[in-house]
């Protein structure tokens, strides 16, 4: 009967000393957790990983209006648009095309920029030797002198006057907000001018082949149809595409 209750009484006794001995054991230490709220590594040489990873979002989420109003993407892919409405082509090449080869050209065209951008304002930012203000303003300043050389001065002169301030002592001195603008207003006006220029002969088929389908009595057949093969010749004869990026290459 007693050997039976032996292994109860264990059972009992070890419920009964267990709090006991929770309380005499000392409470383990918890892992210290360094959290780094000024953006720097816990040596103060590097930028945090999270910091990066935000800087990197946000740069991504302002990346399409970077790419529209601070670099030749707008007027290369307007030129080459207007190239498509003067051949008559509504659909071809389709606009993903269009686009898309206007992006590689404008890294074409923005490459040295961007390279001193990395040079002069990222890897220094990530490497510790400037802090955040630093490494955007040295970064910002190759941009800056891209935009401004591209700029008419008509339009800077412009945006001076409107925004009411006085004009500014040197390029260093105008601020993004009035620069960008005028750049912008650039770059439409000889996307303008460009397109304006391929027009011409285009047009000048086009009247011709009217002229001829009226001479003819053809009334009711549509010019645009006979003028599109002839106006295709004379884009291929002419190697139309090589015109354009040269002429669109050069003007940067």
């Amino acid at each position: 009967m007693v050997g039976r209750a032996f292994p109860f009484l264990i059972l009992v006794a070890t419920l009964v000393m267990l709090p006991a001995a929770a309380s005499a054991a000392p409470a383990p230490t918890p892992p210290s957790i360094d959290i780094q709220i000024n953006g720097t590594n816990p040596d103060g040489s590097r930028p945090a990983a999270s910091l990066v990873i935000v800087l990197g979002l946000t740069m991504l989420s302002v990346a399409p209006a970077l790419l529209l109003l601070c670099t030749s993407f707008t007027k290369v892919f307007m030129v080459l648009g207007m190239t498509r409405n003067a051949l008559g082509l509504t659909t071809m090449p389709p606009n993903q095309v269009l686009a898309g080869l206007a992006l590689f050209l404008s890294l074409f065209i923005m490459g040295p920029t961007v390279s001193a951008i990395n040079e002069q304002g990222v890897q220094p930012y990530l490497n510790g030797d400037k802090n955040q203000s630093q490494a955007f303003e040295d970064g910002v300043e190759p941009l800056r002198q891209f935009m401004y050389e591209v700029t008419r001065e008509d339009e800077l002169a412009l945006l001076i006057k409107v925004s009411g301030a006085e004009r500014p002592p040197n390029i260093e001195a105008v601020p993004l907000t009035t620069l960008i603008p005028a750049f912008v207003l650039s770059e439409l006006r000889a996307a303008f001018i460009i397109g304006f220029v391929i027009f011409i002969p285009f047009l000048i088929i086009d009247l011709v082949v009217s002229a001829s389908l009226m001479s003819l009595g053809m009334m009711m057949l549509p010019p645009v149809t006979i003028a599109l093969p002839f106006k295709l010749l004379l884009f291929v004869l002419v190697n139309g595409w090589s015109l354009i990026i040269t002429a669109l290459v050069g003007s940067y």
